[in-house]
């Protein structure tokens, strides 16, 4: 079996029993849009962290730690939409493989290492993570979960500082 097909396998199983007064179809939709935050998160997070051991230039020291920063975020973020996914009776899908064949985020650019084009590619790849998880946030409100809405703002919220944070160095 592919990872690809094992990652929607356990996405689209029914969610385990939970005391959380959700619907289990509901907690399943909510499941789903969680997992696909974990891959697209887990794969800014790995390219934020390719970012950071390949990035060149006069700024390389700056933007190296900057990097290490972002990705250090990011994988907490993966962390809690995981345990988030989890807490509702679902599997996390949260493998690198499985996060590779299932994320939105466009791979980064091959022969990218100067300085000022990392942040740009990155600032790119987070300005895309960030519309989805405003979008997120919609949906799982819709689906009447604000407490994984809520998760979604804190996530979003951190997403607009860390493309603040890149911006900056494109801006001045």
């Amino acid at each position: 079996m592919s990872t690809n097909t094992a990652a929607k396998k356990a996405d689209a199983a029914p969610p385990y029993p939970t005391r959380i007064d959700l619907a289990a179809d509901v907690r399943a939709k909510l499941i789903s849009v969680l997992n696909q935050h974990v891959a697209d998160t887990f794969d800014l997070m790995s390219q934020t962290k390719y970012a950071h051991w390949n990035v060149k230039g006069r700024d390389f020291i700056g933007l190296h730690k900057l990097f290490d920063e972002l990705a250090e975020l990011l994988e907490g973020h993966v962390d809690q939409f995981a345990e988030r996914v989890t807490a509702l009776g679902g599997i996390a899908t949260g493998t690198a493989r499985q996060a590779a064949a299932s994320s939105r985020v466009a791979e980064f650019p091959a022969g990218v290492y100067k300085s000022m084009d990392v942040v740009a590619a990155l600032a790119d790849r987070y300005a895309a993570l960030g519309k989805t998880v405003r979008e997120a946030i919609d949906e799982t409100d819709e689906l009447g979960d604000k407490d994984t809405a809520d998760l979604f703002t804190e996530v979003s919220r951190d997403i607009d500082q860390s493309l603040y944070f890149l911006e900056a160095h494109l801006q001045g």
